[in-house]
């Protein structure tokens, strides 16, 4: 008997691909005027259910029930025209549009067949306004607006459907903390006035403090729907997991010493961006940088890699002078890359699980101008083993992966390379407790294994528990060096935002 109180109903819904049952018999609701969190590793589930949600897929079973009445969710157009709205966690955006022509697209206003410009402006002022951005000038373009804006630009055009049942998956996951705090303030002042609000999301603490119920997901299944104010964060991570991980996440293993310096940056300039930086990392040792949204981090990344050219300062690897003019020399250098955009800037979504892998192999699979891949299956198998990629099948093709599972791949990747300088930028940002863990556990990996690590991470918890030293850059200039034992999330943060004192 189903419950006319509720926005959303779901009743053993169920998705299978080929050979694989990603959603498995799975009852969900959520009411109007909630924030009920769906949690779960990679691959559990949630985002398959969410797209089922969304009018993604036709061939589903089981029962959608919305506001009571049974609905066929078989289209993008059906779910929208039942008032569901899914806000994914890669945006839909149309960069070289403004950001009017962005939040009604689809419906622009006209008269007699000619663009209404003047009610364009009006309409796209008002939905601005509901996600507090009433300074963004509406015919800005979306790629001259910063992420953040990008993000409730987006919300502001589901918002604009009128929407009953709003779907929100990682919103936060490239936002800073005051970022996310302007954002729980809209998704509360939407919960206010009555939406139904779905919210997918990795990081425990924003869920224990944005949603009323969490409901957790695993291998497919629903596990339970609890109420937020009767479960702690071990208790979450328990049932994501199977398993009490909470303690393996941020604990920390014994290293030997760093040895002599591997890498040293000396002056590094790149006009606007970064400025004078200079700095060295040992062998061994996982040197940290901290530092706010548009710190410079991922600029000096670039950088040291050629895949931007600096404009003044040297490199020095074992104390030789080094001038990597492209990305491919610094891999010959023995320096690695892991960009912050898996899906943009990191992998071939097209491309199989073990061709990505060996994607940066190439040179070395090749003999006589004759590429094997065949040459480097016990690469492959090896780390596909280390990473626990799932599904363990190479021949599986990325895009069909899931978010954690994508990030284990292009790990493995540069992984693959043995750098003796592996640069990380990001290296959990969308990934699952489990999927952090075993991360985690390469990247000490290779440190223990006497090679040099640079860790860039927004993740406070990750960045002091595994750097030796982080570095804080704040408007490009590096501001400070911090030592192990002065390592905190609350100095770090001070430091970020241009403290001096430790906390």
């Amino acid at each position: 008997m189903s419950d006319i109180g509720l926005a959303l109903q779901l009743e053993q819904v169920s998705k299978r691909y080929t050979g694989m049952l990603a959603v498995d018999g799975v009852d969900f609701d959520v009411r109007a005027g909630e924030v009920h969190a769906l949690i779960g590793e990679n691959g559990a589930g949630k985002s398959t259910l969410m797209n089922i949600i969304a009018g993604a897929f036709a061939d589903y079973t089981g029962r959608i029930l919305i506001g009571g009445q049974e609905v066929a969710l078989h289209s993008p157009v059906a779910a929208k025209r039942h008032g569901i709205q899914m806000i994914h966690q890669e945006l839909s955006l149309a960069r070289t549009l403004s950001v009017a022509e962005n939040l009604l697209a689809g419906r622009l206003p006209a008269r007699l067949g000619i663009l209404d410009r003047r009610a364009l402006r009006a309409e796209a002022r008002a939905l601005l306004q509901r996600v507090g951005l009433d300074s963004l000038d509406p015919a800005t373009l979306v790629e001259d607006i910063g992420q953040h804006e990008a993000q409730l630009v987006e919300i502001a055009k589901a918002l604009g459907n009128r929407p009953c049942i709003l779907v929100m998956d990682e919103p936060t996951s490239a936002l800073s903390r005051d970022e996310v705090k302007h954002l729980f303030e809209i998704v509360r002042n939407l919960r206010r006035q009555g939406l139904a609000i779905v919210y997918i999301s990795h990081h425990l603490p924003e869920i224990l403090e944005i949603a009323d119920r969490v409901s957790v997901m695993r291998d497919g299944k629903k596990i339970a729907t609890r109420e937020m104010r009767d479960v702690t964060q071990a208790d979450l991570v328990e049932m994501m997991v199977g398993r009490a991980a909470a303690a393996d996440l941020y604990s920390r293993k014994a290293r030997p010493a760093p040895g002599k310096e591997k890498l040293q940056v000396r002056g590094l300039t790149r006009i606007g961006v970064f400025h004078d930086v200079s700095f060295s990392v040992r062998c061994g040792e996982i040197l940290g940088i901290g530092g706010l949204a548009g710190s410079g981090r991922t600029e000096l990344a670039r950088a040291l890699v050629a895949a931007d050219a600096p404009d003044a300062g040297e490199l020095l690897l074992d104390g030789c002078p080094v001038r990597p003019k492209r990305l491919s020399d610094a891999i010959r250098l023995g320096m690695a890359y892991l960009p912050e955009e898996r899906k943009t800037l990191g992998l071939a979504l097209r491309l199989s699980a073990g061709e990505n892998l060996l994607a940066a192999l190439i040179p070395r699979l090749t003999r006589r101008c004759h590429y094997s891949a065949r040459r480097g299956d016990g690469t492959l198998g090896r780390l596909m083993g280390l990473l626990q990629v799932h599904p363990s099948d190479p021949q599986v093709t990325v895009h069909n992966l899931s978010g954690g599972n994508q990030q284990k791949v292009l790990l493995a990747k540069w992984l693959a390379v043995e750098p003796q300088v592996l640069i990380l930028d990001e290296p959990t940002r969308g990934v699952d407790i489990g999927a952090k863990v075993i991360i985690h556990r390469a990247i000490e990996d290779v440190a223990e294994q006497g090679r040099a690590v640079i860790l860039i991470s927004s993740d406070l918890p990750e960045l002091v528990s595994l750097s030796d030293r982080v570095l804080i850059l704040r408007h490009g200039r590096m501001i400070r060096e911090m030592p192990r034992e002065s390592l905190s999330e609350e100095a770090v943060l001070l430091a970020a935002n241009g403290g001096v004192g430790d906390v």
